[in-house]
């Protein structure tokens, strides 16, 4: 008779493939590596087939060990919510979330209807860190941020692949006559965000490379780059998340269709203490619900 997993190596598996590491999983989960190691090979054990290979000094996951992954995350968030379903309490209390203002100011903001009518008794702050990519304030329960994903000892989720790509007001694009070949731009005002990377690998993508870009506008926040883009004070390389509804309302419009994948992405960050609150893990779930719809229809695009 086929043995069914528990839920404890369930959990290990999970958090090895999530987090990349036995070591981080062991944190992750209060345990130690051994223990975190001896669930992964009874769990290996009970269904026949290896979960994850040595890479070096770390480890991936196997092909079997991929969708398998998919399948445990699955059944564990099925296992959770029953959990919450049937302990009769409602979800409360005051919940602190700080995200990056652009992506508050032209994403967030514009949904936050829909989680209050689920979860209308939690109190819900939303504020703006001190300086990009700022989670250090310990009042703050959950940090929505941009960045490469390595905040070590937190609980860290990417939200969504970004794409880049420019964008610019109408008024603009009609003023210069068309944008023509990409090599034209940087002739163009360019605006930039923290530097001037992401505009030298997408014209480096699109064949426009050992150039050097003078002048233009630097500045600290998405929300800075893409207002300026939309008053028409030149041209920014936007993204899928911040740049959406501007392009739906025809504020921005995309002047070349090739796009990049970010290096950088907007990441979930808290403690493993505080995912565990009721608060806390139903905005995030609301979250991830909301952003699984949103890739779908970019994806389709």
């Amino acid at each position: 008779m086929k043995r069914y997993p528990s839920t404890t190596a369930l959990r290990a598996f999970e958090a090895i493939a999530r987090l990349g590491s036995v070591s981080a999983a062991a944190q992750e989960l209060s345990l130690t590596r051994s223990a975190v190691s001896h669930q992964l090979n009874l769990l290996e054990d009970l269904l026949g087939f290896p979960l994850t290979q040595k890479d070096g000094r770390g480890l991936t996951l196997t092909y079997q060990g991929k969708h398998y992954a998919d399948e445990a995350k699955k059944v564990l968030t099925i296992l959770l919510e029953a959990s919450r379903a049937n302990d009769g309490e409602e979800v409360t209390g005051e919940l602190m979330v700080s995200c990056a203002p652009g992506l508050a100011n032209y994403w967030l903001c514009h949904k936050l209807s829909a989680f209050t009518q689920k979860y209308p008794k939690v109190s819900l702050h939303i504020v703006s860190p001190s300086f990009p990519g700022d989670i250090s304030n310990d009042d703050v329960d959950l940090f929505i941020t941009y960045g490469n994903g390595n905040w070590p000892e937190k609980y860290v989720k990417q939200l969504m692949t970004i794409r880049l790509f420019p964008v610019c007001s109408p008024h603009f694009f009609h003023q210069q006559g068309g944008l023509g070949h990409p090599s034209n731009l940087v002739k163009m005002p360019l605006l930039h965000l923290m530097g001037q990377t992401d505009w030298r690998v997408w014209l480096a993508a699109n064949g426009v490379s050992n150039i050097q870009l003078e002048g233009g506008v630097v500045f600290s926040d998405a929300n800075f780059v893409q207002s300026a883009a939309i008053a028409g004070q030149g041209i920014a390389i936007g993204d899928n998340m911040v740049s959406g509804d501007a392009l739906a309302k025809g504020l921005l419009i995309r002047p070349f269709e090739k796009s990049i994948e970010s290096p950088r992405a907007y990441y979930l960050v808290t403690s493993p203490e505080k995912i565990e609150r009721k608060e806390v893990f139903s905005f995030v779930e609301w979250l991830e619900s909301l952003l699984s719809d949103a890739q779908s229809r970019y994806d389709k695009q």
